[in-house]
């Protein structure tokens, strides 16, 4: 897909809704569509079409997981220049005026109304409907395990990152630490916990949102975007990263997210 396209997506689309497993993944930076209402942010095609306006590979990735697990999956249509949905409507990275060395022009100076519209057609429905997901579940003595999937740039501000798998938690690590070390144990990659990013960077929204008031367990996959170059890539990905997820939950059984069914 190309930020060229005139095509129109929808704002959010749940994908195996009948899926059985104990996951439910969830790609907030899937697309790079830039709908006609919102414009192209003053940007030209090829920033349209770049890593600061999606994440590249992540919702191959997060749809091979899905069908890996037996999993739901949630994903965004639009980009995250238009908003960001792993970010809070009050935080200026929701609809950011800077990415990298990249201005957005059709993000400076915003009006007040303009952030609304944006509010209560992207980030509401798309959280709206993840939130259902998750109630769905609970409600079914399901409680699911949240996973959200992205990727990252191998190079920031001139910057080489030497980490392929990042492992990101909100309040709880109990379920990332796990998944370290099963990745450690099951792939060659170079895994971290809270790299290239942590909770400090703001970065855990979505899981501090929907994960941590259900007390449900809970992980942010960051894999490195040139892991994730072409469909064979993706597949290498998803055969490897499947029964990682599938170990750590093993590994640590599911109490927490039984109490949360409670």
């Amino acid at each position: 897909m190309t930020g060229t396209t005139t095509k129109t997506l929808p704002v959010v689309t749940t994908e195996n809704r009948s899926a059985r497993g104990p996951f439910l993944v969830v790609c907030e930076h899937a697309s790079n569509h830039f709908p006609a209402a919102f414009g192209t942010l003053g940007l030209m095609p090829e920033a349209r079409a770049a890593h600061i306006a999606w994440d590249p590979g992540a919702l191959g990735l997060a749809r091979g997981l899905s069908k890996a697990l037996d999993a739901p999956l949630v994903s965004a249509g639009i980009s995250r220049l238009v908003y960001d949905l792993n970010r809070p409507p009050h935080a200026p990275g929701a609809m950011t005026e800077r990415s990298e060395v990249f201005d957005i022009p059709g993000n400076a100076n915003l009006a007040e109304a303009e952030r609304l519209r944006r509010t209560e057609a992207i980030y509401l429905p798309f959280h709206a409907a993840l939130h259902a997901e998750i109630a769905r579940r609970l409600a079914s003595g399901r409680p699911p395990v949240i996973v959200t999937v992205h990727s990252f740039t191998p190079v920031y501000f001139g910057k080489n990152r030497k980490v392929e798998l990042g492992l990101i938690h909100d309040a709880d690590p109990t379920f990332a630490r796990a998944v370290l070390i099963e990745a450690k144990a099951r792939t060659g990659l170079d895994c971290r916990l809270n790299e290239p990013y942590s909770a400090a960077d703001g970065v855990t929204h979505t899981l501090r949102l929907q994960a941590t008031p259900y007390g449900l367990h809970h992980v942010m996959l960051e894999i490195r975007n040139d892991l994730l170059a072409d469909d064979l890539a993706i597949s290498a990905m998803t055969d490897g990263l499947a029964p990682v997820l599938t170990a750590a939950l093993a590994r640590i059984g599911t109490e927490t997210n039984r109490k949360a069914a409670i």
